[in-house]
């Protein structure tokens, strides 16, 4: 059995043999030995394989198919074994024919190392049942089958191993013989692990990709008998075409029973073109007492169309069933991949991976199903393309576990471990694209070589830990990246004595997973990272950290994340000093937590100080430790220490008491967000950050009372850390904690730790117009001092600081002043905010809040109602009356107006009323034409113009607005177009067209706002501004109809061409509108237009609403003369609507039934009678659109031969109303 020598082991040396032996004929290397304990040769970095042997020497003679070997046929052509044949020597079979072995027949050389060899032009098969028993088979064909139940077994029949090698275990432990995995032994030695111990050792490593060893025997038990088991055989197939694979090749390790190792498993190369077939390929380990080591299998097929099952794996061992052989190796050439499998037998006993090839690099790496794989040297470079998987319980070790002094370097593409392990004792270098982990481990002891004492690891894309997947150090890891880093969930962990985490876009720490550094009782041999416990002077690089984000010992940073977009934490991140420098974002979700609770210094600046009897007083920090007192003996608490301003020291700690450091309290660490030069963009917390000192674990806190245990030592609380934040903004949720608090002394007298220091480095506070919150804080930030037995012995409070902030803005978190104050000045104390002048504030006034505080005087206000105006929050009234002096000014001016105005008025209003005015009948009088029945128009000099054949030949129909045109009631059309107008408009145009007009006649709110207050305050002036606000109404109506609208209405093509056919009009005092339709043209029917006869009745309505500023009154426009003149002379109808509107002057608006009653006489007595003669008969009419709606009076206008009605005068609300049988409509 072969052991590791003590002096191999203190000299952390590996040992080979190198002499080189070069012959032209051959370039293979020969097999080879691994580690000698005996030599004392350094061991280089490259493969110490041995030197390769002579070449063997010339073929013998081929032997003849009939006379050799009892078959029928020739070499040449066809040669078939037809009978069993036992053979004593080594063969050698040639031809250039076929060979076959038919069904049945059982080809053996039963003797160690003998070798039957085929080598022909043709094809080879092995008929079903068939068995080729032999220590070494070679065939070489063009096509080559193996039929089911065949065989070639070499299991067992192995020669002598390479010279120079210790595959066969020495001694009488029953170890296992070693060839591609080491054998197993089940005796371990006092002081030993069991990963130390081991049986034969591997060889032939430089010739896996074409092996041709032998597999080595198993070791014994007894002096007397060899039980050990022999090792496998070999077996080399090259086929030129096509191999079929339906039967098994072995090459196995022979079985040492219960009292002998078994052997290692040999060789098989197998080459060809294309291979089918799901046959069995074997170079396992055998079984014994100890395991043997598997074997080497090595396949070159370019075309695989089924998969044969290829073992390699160890031995059983009999004598230990939890460390079988170790496993082989299988080569597979085509996607240069090698597989470490152990089919799931569990081992302790390793398999040697030494020097990778560089060119060509191998494609993938698998170790698997319980196989053991170690790289034993002191530096070392496993490179490969593709992946390095392991999976199912594998382990992989870099170096040896004694002596952590070797360098690794590990390349790929992809790393996998799934239930798996990778010990490295040394230094890893580690560089993949893409590191998943699920339940697996990866080990890094550095030892206490500071040589060795960084590692890193480098994926480009993507690192995810899940199932409590585990990264761990006990030296210095960086973890570098330009892609995700992913802790997925509970016992997912990164930890080391220092860690940085750097480059990565997102770092994801799930919920229940743990970044730490340093470890959490670390061994004594790990490399503990140094404090600056006793200095108070701020390490340069907490405020001005180097860009690099490389591992640097020198720092002070224990745990460091660098270079990270985002950030979310759902777990803990915890470290004696964590940075988070050049972050955008960091998250902490309800789950997470960042903390440097009790891992600061034991000691430090304010450390506390001890009572003779072991009593301490708690350390301070941002504020001074509690006392510690005994019997009236009292020592004070540490003292307070660190800039407010711009915190960066450690908490300090109780000190060490008298049984040593043990038995003391830390204080808190420090927790630093972004730097000077990069301020993080983002800090939300919905969990906690915390840098609080420790407590005494000896004191369980309920409340206000505390429990504490038999120890005699009762030291105080650990003061609280540094939390410091260089920040754009932070959110802070309700559930969330930010503090750093000071520790809890014992309940025997030990005083609580101080508070700590937490300081807001604002990066940039908006003010004035642009500002906004920086902050939004609805949790809890604390930096209070640490409970002591009593009142005395709490710690005092700590600080928590921001920047100073900008004029207007105070506070921790510069938020603005609040209203009816102002601040002037730069700094953060809540008493620089001002009162402002309480005589700069107007009655009826209230201070308001502007955006980014009030920086100067006056301070801004606003009126308590809408109904004050600005600046001096008066009402419209007041703001009249002290515009014009005051209200005594003002009262004598407004007097002076009223008084003005109604002189005016009196002289604006003449009436012109003649004898015949008054009622009462008077005799008709007939004869001229122009008699005495008008004898005021009788002085008329002048006669209007009565040719108005033009427009009146075109009129259709005069169409009157509804509504006064007020502000409450504006002008408005009805949608429905009136039977007169129905054959020359288009219904659905029209109706748009009235929905246009009535939204241009419409008045806005407050217009009639406007008018109700001048109403109040000038009458005079409020009817002024009605007549106007009318007049621009009329104004945009007619520009509206002449100009803006298509006429699409009409039906006529000329009078939309032309824009004609339209026209709107009003009466003189803006009361009554109307719209005339004329024909385009074009219509060509001949009873259009309709002679004025054809009208009647016809509507004409007054202007005015009889009141004193707009009477009753009857305006003659043009086209309403023009039309009566077809009828009636122009003289007689000018002259009758002269006096009608005498009449009509007199009619008062709250005297209707009275004042309208001459109006009714003067029609019967003078205008009828006057108008008889000409056919036509006009009555005072009252026109409603709707009931209860607004109505207006007018005149209907009939001939004498439609006369058939009666008037009834009657009153209705103040009001005449004339009643026709004939029903008159009006728009």
């Amino acid at each position: 059995m072969a052991r590791l020598h003590s002096r191999f082991l203190h000299c952390l040396t590996f040992v080979f043999y190198t002499t080189l032996i070069s012959h032209s004929s051959s370039t293979l290397e020969s097999d080879f030995s691994i580690i000698d304990s005996d030599s004392e040769v350094l061991l280089f970095h490259q493969d110490y394989s041995p030197p390769a042997p002579p070449p063997p020497p010339p073929h013998p003679p081929s032997v003849s198919c009939t006379n050799d070997l009892g078959g029928i046929g020739s070499l040449d052509s066809t040669c078939k074994i037809v009978a069993d044949l036992n053979l004593t020597r080594d063969v050698y079979i040639a031809g250039k024919g076929n060979f076959y072995i038919l069904p049945g027949v059982r080809f053996h050389c039963p003797s160690l190392g003998c070798s039957v060899t085929v080598n022909i032009s043709g094809n080879f098969s092995l008929g079903e049942g068939s068995t080729i028993v032999t220590g070494t088979f070679q065939l070489g064909a063009y096509n080559a089958s193996f039929y089911n139940g065949s065989a070639v077994n070499t299991t067992g029949w192995a020669g002598d191993p390479p010279p120079e090698t210790s595959g066969t275990p020495q001694g009488l432990a029953g170890a296992g013989g070693g060839h591609g995995g080491r054998g197993a032994s089940c005796i371990v030695e006092d002081g030993k692990l069991p990963e130390d111990v081991w049986g034969g050792d591997a060889y032939s490593w430089s010739s896996l990709q074409n092996p041709w060893s032998y597999g080595s025997k198993g070791g014994t038990t007894s002096k007397e008998v060899d039980y050990g088991g022999g090792g496998g055989g070999r077996v080399k197939i090259i086929i030129k075409e096509l191999l079929e694979m339906n039967g098994s090749l072995l090459a196995d390790g022979g079985d040492g029973g219960s009292k002998g190792g078994g052997g290692s498993g040999g060789s098989i190369y197998i080459k060809a073109r294309k291979m089918t077939g799901s046959g069995w390929i074997s170079a396992c380990g055998g079984n014994g007492f100890a395991g043997g080591g598997g074997g080497r299998v090595s396949v070159d097929i370019f075309s695989r169309h089924d998969e044969p099952k290829i073992d390699v794996y160890g031995g059983i061992s009999h004598g230990c069933q939890e460390n079988a052989g170790a496993a082989g190796t299988l080569y597979d050439a085509l996607p240069r991949s090698l597989t470490v499998d152990n089919h799931n037998l569990a081992s302790v006993t390793e398999t040697l991976l030494l020097e990778f090839p560089h060119r060509p690099l191998w494609t993938n790496v698998y170790i698997r199903n319980c196989a053991r794989a170690t790289v034993p040297l002191l530096w070392s470079r496993v490179q490969v393309h593709g992946q390095i998987s392991l999976l199912c319980r594998a382990v992989l070790s870099f170096g040896l576990a004694h002596y952590g002094s070797s360098e690794f370097e590990l390349l790929a593409e992809e790393l996998l471990m799934s239930d798996s392990v990778i010990k490295v004792y040394g230094a890893l270098r580690m560089t993949v694209k893409i590191f998943l982990m699920w339940n697996s481990k990866l080990q890094i002891d550095g030892g206490e070589d500071v040589t060795v004492a960084t590692s890193w690891l480098e994926a480009s894309n993507l690192v995810v830990l899940k199932g409590s997947s585990v990264i761990h150090s006990n030296a210095n890891l960086g973890v570098h990246g330009q892609g995700l880093l992913n802790l997925s969930g509970p016992g997912d962990t990164i930890q080391a004595q220092r860690l940085v985490l750097s480059l990565f876009y997102s770092i994801n720490v799930g919920p229940g997973s743990i970044l730490r550094g340093p470890l959490e009782n670390a061994s004594s041999d790990a490399i503990t990272p140094k404090l600056y416990c006793e200095h108070q002077d701020c390490p340069i690089e907490l405020l001005h950290p180097p860009e690099d984000c490389n591992v640097n010992s020198t720092l002070s940073f224990t745990l460091q994340i660098c270079r990270v977009e985002d950030i979310t934490v759902e777990g803990l991140i915890k470290g004696s000093v964590v940075h988070f420098h050049r972050a955008r974002t960091v998250s902490v979700w309800s789950s997470g937590i960042i903390s440097a609770s009790g891992m600061g210094c034991i000691g430090g600046v304010g450390r506390g100080n001890f009572l003779y009897n072991g009593i301490g007083s708690g350390g301070g920090h941002g504020g001074k430790g509690g006392l510690a007192c005994y019997n009236d003996s009292c020592v004070e608490g540490g003292i307070p220490y660190g800039h407010r301003e711009l915190p960066c020291e450690l908490g300090s700690g109780s000190g060490s008491g008298i049984e040593g450091p043990d038995d003391s309290t830390a204080g808190g660490g420090i927790i630093v967000f972004g730097s000077m030069e990069h301020p993080l963009s983002s800090l939300s917390v919905e969990g906690a950050v915390r840098a609080d000192g420790e407590s005494f674990e000896g004191t369980v806190w309920k409340q206000e009372y505390s429990v504490f245990n038999d120890s005699s030592i009762a030291p105080g609380g650990g003061s609280g850390g540094t939390v410091l934040l260089f920040l754009h903004t932070l959110t802070l949720g309700e559930s969330a904690i930010l503090s750093s608090v000071g520790g809890y002394g014992s309940s025997k007298g030990g005083g609580g730790g101080g508070g700590g220091r937490i300081h807001f480095h604002w990066s940039y506070i908006p003010s004035g117009d642009v500002y906004q919150p920086i902050a939004r804080v609805k949790g809890s930030i604390h930096a209070r001092g640490g409970l002591g037995r009593d009142k005395s012995g709490v710690g005092e409070n700590g600080t928590v600081t921001g920047k100073a902030c900008p004029k207007g803005l105070y506070g921790t978190f510069c938020v603005e002043c609040p209203a009816g104050t102002y601040k002037n000045v730069t700094g953060s104390d809540r008493s620089l905010c001002h009162r402002c002048p309480a005589s700069e504030l107007p009655h009826r006034a209230i201070y308001i809040a502007v955006r980014g505080g009030n920086a100067e005087t006056p301070c801004p206000y606003e009126c308590i109602s809408d109904r004050y105006d600005m600046p001096h929050c008066y009402t419209a009234l007041e703001e009249l009356i002290y515009t014009f002096g005051g209200p005594w000014l003002f009262s004598l001016l407004l007097v002076g107006l009223l008084i003005l105005l109604a002189l005016v008025l009196s002289v604006a209003r003449t009436k012109f009323v003649g004898v015949d005015e008054l009622p009462g009948p008077s005799p008709p009088q007939h004869g001229h034409q122009i008699d005495h029945s008008f004898p005021f128009l009788e002085s008329l000099n002048e006669v209007m113009e009565t040719n108005r054949a033009e427009e009146s030949q075109s009129h259709i129909h005069r169409m009157y607005f509804m509504g006064p045109n007020s502000f409450s009631e504006p002008w408005h059309l009805s949608h429905t177009p009136a039977e007169e107008i129905k054959e020359i408009v288009y219904e659905g145009a029209y109706s748009i067209f009235v929905d246009e007009i009535n939204a241009i006649a419409a008045y806005q709110w407050w217009e009639g706002a406007i008018y109700t207050i001048l109403s109040i305050l000038a009458y005079p002036v409020a009817w002024s501004w009605q007549q106007w606000r009318r007049r621009m109404k009329l104004q945009q109506l007619r520009e509206f109809v002449r100009s803006e609208y298509d006429h699409a209405c009409l039906r006529s093509c000329r009078s939309r061409a032309l824009y004609e056919g339209i026209k709107v009009s009003a009466t003189s005092d803006l009361m009554s509108a109307f719209v005339d339709f004329f024909l385009g043209g074009d219509e060509k029917r001949a009873d259009l237009p309709p002679r004025l006869p054809q009208k009647f009745p016809m509507a004409i309505i007054f202007g005015g609403d009889g009141s004193y500023m707009a009477p009753f009154s009857l305006q003659n426009d043009n086209i309403l003369a023009s039309l009566m003149s077809q009828l009636v002379p122009p003289t007689t109808w000018y002259r009758l609507v002269a006096g009608l509107n005498a009449q009509l002057r007199l009619v008062c608006r709250g005297w209707l039934t009275v004042t309208f009653r001459p109006v009714l006489q003067w029609l019967g007595t003078h205008a009828n009678p006057a108008l008889r003669n000409h056919g036509v008969r006009i009555e005072l009419a009252w026109f409603c659109s709707a009931p209860g709606g607004y109505c207006q009076y007018g005149l209907l206008v009939y001939s004498v031969e439609e006369e058939n009605g009666h008037i009834s005068l009657g009153n209705t609300n103040g009001r005449v109303r004339t009643e026709l049988h004939s029903r008159i409509s009006l728009a």
